[in-house]
């Protein structure tokens, strides 16, 4: 099974519980994150922030990678 962002992103900041203290916020939102994949808007470049992994990976719908030669 492939790893979901929010789980590399854990395991980035050494487990779930260390993510929840950078973040500021209980395992237990954390553990629902891994859980689901599913990242709230709000924690996404505070995660980035703390673990390093990339806002385009986390929220991929909200981040879009731009592609080279597509600037307006």
């Amino acid at each position: 099974m492939k790893e979901n962002a929010a789980t590399k992103a854990a395991k980035a900041a050494g487990s779930q519980s260390e993510l929840a203290r950078r973040l500021k916020c209980t395992p237990q939102a954390v553990q629902k994150m891994c859980a689901t994949g599913r990242i709230p808007s709000k924690r996404v470049l505070k995660i980035e922030e703390v673990t390093g992994v990339s806002r385009h990976e986390l929220r991929p719908d909200l981040y879009p990678v731009e592609q080279e030669g597509t600037a307006a």
